[in-house]
């Protein structure tokens, strides 16, 4: 059954969706304003607290109950314990930003400095009521996150990507490169990786868009999402990737793990930074020259930022059909040009015209997303990569996003619309028994 019609006879129920069920702490607004208050009342140096530090737990304790009664707040003895355990496991454990990682609204987090904490809500930057003690607390929560997955951050490596247990982006950086104090962003991801049902439902893509996305990864063909810095490429990789059969092996190349893929048969590779010596360094090119040689069906690059471009292009001109990547661009050409810087940064001396080519051939399809100005996220084009014609890649765009101003809430207007082009690679996804139903394109 297309994708089309089990949205058809299932419709996504907007009043009853899981994710409008935040499961949010009916008290965190209350648990903020104490926990704030409580960092402030404390004496401590956090770099010398662990988990289990008693006399620490005493003395939250303390100011706890000073501030509750100071409050006049009519609590039972079972809520003030609850809210007290609560505020020790989060000022000792991830601090101030724990009831922000809880939020569902909240897909970005970012600290500053010790006591500027800003969140992205509905695509939009606000000042969160969040608070750090000082820089040493901020720096404890850094150590807290690296150290379960074998990083480290000092004066000497005082930059860091990781990961949360659920996936999330954090990159951190600290003194003396960080002039204000150390800084942390933490890209969040749902800890239910979202459908392409929640895309439509969030108007990135329609339904017509979405059953043609299943039909070129079902069809084996290459894709590369193309956007801006949080216009939504990895959670679109990551939904295109569940179209993938579960009968494949898929590879996944990534700086920080972050898909989270449904089928069985998945391989995640994992970059690793040089360690205090300068040495033993794996970089994403050369986890994708390894891949090569663990029989993938899929390889699936969480993004191309530089000489593993070239490696990826060969990849999928060498039998590697149906591989997916993201990369850094505004608008489907730019990604092109953007690959053939990627290409010469790899060290190899090519003429332009024999990467070019390289790319022709590889590439079937650009999707590129975009974050608006009213903080949504759209796929403005699905673009095809038809070939080369002279010196120049041709391109033919699918469905495009056409913008039709604000409305009177500023949020912005238009429709997606199909070009009603017929694309050329529909003749090889025929010779697989896959048709791509007219109705889609017209």
């Amino acid at each position: 059954m297309s994708l089309i019609k089990r949205l058809e006879e299932k419709p996504v129920d907007k009043n009853n969706s899981k994710r409008k069920d935040s499961g949010i702490d009916p008290y965190v607004e209350l648990k903020m304003k104490i926990q704030n208050r409580v960092i402030e009342d404390l004496d401590i140096d956090f770099n010398d607290i662990t988990d289990s530090n008693d006399k620490l737990k005493e003395e939250i304790n303390t100011i706890l109950y000073k501030h509750i009664e100071a409050e006049s707040l009519n609590m039972t003895t079972n809520q003030k314990r609850k809210i007290k355990e609560e505020l020790i496991d989060e000022i000792i454990g991830f601090g101030p930003i724990t009831a922000l990682l809880a939020d569902d609204q909240v897909t970005e987090i970012m600290v500053n400095c010790a006591n500027k904490v800003y969140v992205e809500r509905n695509g939009k930057l606000t000042l969160s009521d969040a608070k750090f003690k000082n820089d040493n607390h901020v720096l404890h929560v850094i150590k807290k996150i690296v150290a379960p997955i074998g990083r480290r951050i000092d004066e000497s490596s005082p930059m860091v990507d990781a990961r949360l247990p659920n996936g999330s982006r954090v990159n951190a950086i600290i003194p003396p490169l960080a002039i204000d104090g150390p800084s942390i962003t933490i890209r969040k991801f749902a800890e239910d990786p979202f459908k392409v049902e929640d895309l439509i439902r969030f108007a990135t893509l329609n339904t017509k868009m979405a059953e043609f996305l299943r039909i070129c990864i079902e069809g084996r063909l290459n894709v590369v999402v193309s956007g801006g810095t949080g216009s939504g490429k990895t959670t679109t990789l990551n939904v295109l990737s569940n179209f993938i059969p579960h009968d494949e092996r898929i590879v996944t190349i990534e700086d920080a793990a972050e898909l989270q893929l449904p089928q069985e048969h998945v391989i995640r590779l994992e970059s690793r930074p040089a360690n205090i010596e300068g040495k033993g360094e794996i970089a994403i090119r050369d986890l994708v020259k390894n891949s090569l040689r663990m029989r993938p069906d899929r390889i699936i690059v969480g993004e191309v930022r530089s000489g593993e471009a070239l490696d990826m292009l060969q990849a999928m001109n060498t039998g590697h059909d149906g591989s997916l990547t993201t990369g850094h661009a505004n608008s489907p050409r730019d990604m092109l040009s953007r690959i053939e810087t990627m290409v010469l940064m790899s060290g190899m001396n090519l003429p332009i015209r024999a990467i070019r080519d390289q790319a022709a051939s590889a590439i079937d399809l650009i999707v590129q997303q975009s974050r608006l100005m009213d903080g949504s996220r759209k796929i403005t084009h699905i673009t095809e990569v038809q070939g080369m014609e002279g010196d120049v890649i041709i391109l033919q765009d699918i469905f495009i996003f056409q913008q039709q101003g604000l409305d009177n809430n500023g949020k912005v207007k238009g429709e997606f619309v199909s070009t009603g082009i017929m694309p050329k690679f529909v003749k090889r996804l025929k010779e697989q028994g896959i048709n791509i139903p007219m109705d889609i394109l017209n």
